[in-house]
C-alpha cells in the first residue's frame, strides 16, 4: 500500500463534524459478537454513516496526494483497539494484490467510485504465490464490504480519469504492515513485506 515516507501518528483522534456520532456507532458495532457479526454490523454502520448529514470527514481526506494514494488515520479506539483510516484515491491510483496481515477490515466508499477485485490463493511455493482473480465489483458512494482472513487478497483502483475517490477503512487493529504480491509468470506472484505509513491529517 502506501510505501512513501510519511509521518506515523501513534494515537490519532482527529476532530471533525459528527466525530462522536461516528465513534459511538463504531463502538456499538465492534461489540456485536464474533468477527462475522462484527463485520456485518460495521458494514451496516458505515453505509448509514456515509449517508448521515451530521457526519463530515476532515477536509484533508478530500485532498489527494500526487505520487501515492493518501492513507490518513483519523481515529484509534483506546478501548476496543480498532483503527479508522481514510484513504484518498486520485484518478488512476490503486494497489497491487495485497493482504491485510491477518486483520479483518470493513471498507466503505465515501465519495467517488472504485474497482475492487478479489483474488483466490490457489497454491504457494515458498515465497511464490499463485493467485486467480475471483470476482470484481464497482463500488460507489454508500457501499461497504468486508474482508475476513484468509479471504483477504484483493486490489483497489480508482479507474476514473477525473474524479477523486474517498474510502473509510475500519481495521481490527492498526495495520502497520502487509504483504504485497508482485506479478511474475502467469498467475504467479512474488511476496514482498511492506511497512505501511500514514499521511499527515493537518
Amino acid at each position: 500500500m502506501n510505501m512513501n515516507d510519511a509521518q506515523s501518528n501513534p494515537c490519532p483522534d482527529v476532530d471533525f463534524p459528527g466525530h462522536d456520532k461516528l465513534v459511538a456507532a463504531l463502538d456499538a458495532a465492534v461489540t456485536s459478537g464474533d468477527e462475522h457479526a462484527v463485520t456485518k454490523a460495521l458494514r451496516n454502520t458505515l453505509c448509514t454513516m456515509i449517508r448521515d448529514r451530521d457526519v463530515h470527514l476532515p477536509a484533508c481526506v478530500h485532498e489527494p496526494i500526487e505520487d501515492h494514494y493518501a492513507r490518513r488515520e483519523i481515529y484509534r479506539s483506546p478501548t476496543h483497539g480498532y483503527s479508522v483510516v481514510a484513504m484518498t484515491w486520485a484518478p488512476g491510483q490503486g494497489t497491487p494484490v495485497h493482504d491485510h496481515c491477518g486483520l479483518w477490515c470493513v471498507e466503505g466508499v465515501w465519495d467517488g467510485e472504485l474497482e475492487i477485485t478479489q483474488y483466490e490463493l490457489l497454491e504457494r511455493d515458498g515465497e511464490r504465490f499463485r493467485f486467480r482473480a475471483a470476482g470484481g465489483m464497482q463500488a460507489g458512494p454508500g457501499s461497504a464490504g468486508s474482508l475476513i482472513p484468509p479471504h483477504e487478497y484483493h486490489t483497489i483502483r480508482n479507474a476514473s480519469s477525473d474524479h477523486v475517490a474517498v474510502t473509510l477503512h475500519i481495521y481490527k487493529a492498526p495495520m502497520e504492515a502487509c504483504s504485497m504480491f508482485v506479478p511474475q509468470d502467469g498467475e504467479w506472484f512474488a511476496r514482498l513485506d511492506k511497512t505501511l505509513c500514514t499521511d499527515d491529517t493537518e
